[in-house]
């Protein structure tokens, strides 16, 4: 099954020589479940011609906010409608998870609670209980009419929507691993506050359910349509 990449933004240079940039994470997350990859660099203003260019699409996470108004938003935006309406499958993590609920009638706000940074309990009757790293201070205030919430977390009410059998998306990273959140605390941890950084670096040791989560990834992706 091909899966097209949205690439919205890329791993600190400072540490890329050592885990790579955010489409190879997905590329590496979800290896070994016979899918095959085409990675599409949006932030360089690079998207598909066509939402049947691929069997199904993942948007991966950025330091951008969706609100932003850079130049490749909107048509990113654009374009995650078209793949909507056509019924190819989306996935999309942190930004993907805020850029699709824009583009379909929702809306994201800076959370008035302050950041979400680390290992973090999502619980879902649907899915189960699920830790994952989570990095943002955005968040999906306002659910898309058709989008269901099928996880919240203590700081992050819509942490994963579920839009029928079209698309799904999760406000965490689940594919971080711990040696990458390490070295990205010590790379962009000056932009946290300290209380923050200190209970996020406490906690890189914690166990995650990364594996599992993955299933219910390709569980979604190779769903009878």
């Amino acid at each position: 099954m091909k899966i097209g990449i949205l690439q919205t933004g890329r791993s600190p240079e400072s540490i890329r020589d050592k885990h790579g940039d955010y489409n190879e994470f997905f590329e590496r997350y979800l290896s070994g479940r016979r899918f095959s990859f085409e990675n599409y660099e949006v932030l360089e203003g690079e998207l598909p011609q066509s939402p049947q260019d691929a069997q199904g699409w993942l948007i991966t996470g950025s330091r951008f906010g969706v609100y932003e108004g850079h130049a490749w938003i909107k048509p990113l935006e654009t374009f995650l409608q078209d793949t909507f309406k056509a019924g190819v499958p989306i996935f999309g993590v942190c930004f993907g998870h805020q850029i699709l609920a824009q583009a379909l009638g929702g809306r994201v706000e800076k959370f008035t609670g302050g950041w979400s940074v680390g290992t973090t309990v999502y619980e879902s009757s649907e899915l189960g209980k699920h830790s994952l790293i989570a990095w943002h201070q955005d968040q999906v205030v306002e659910r898309p009419e058709m989008a269901k919430r099928i996880a919240s977390s203590s700081c992050c009410e819509n942490a994963l929507l579920a839009y029928g059998d079209k698309a799904l998306t999760v406000q965490a990273h689940p594919e971080f691993s711990p040696e990458f959140f390490k070295d990205l605390l010590e790379a962009r941890g000056d932009i946290l506050p300290r209380d923050v950084y200190n209970q996020a670096l406490a906690a890189t040791d914690a166990r995650l359910t990364r594996d599992t989560f993955a299933d219910v990834v390709e569980a979604f992706f190779k769903k009878p349509r």
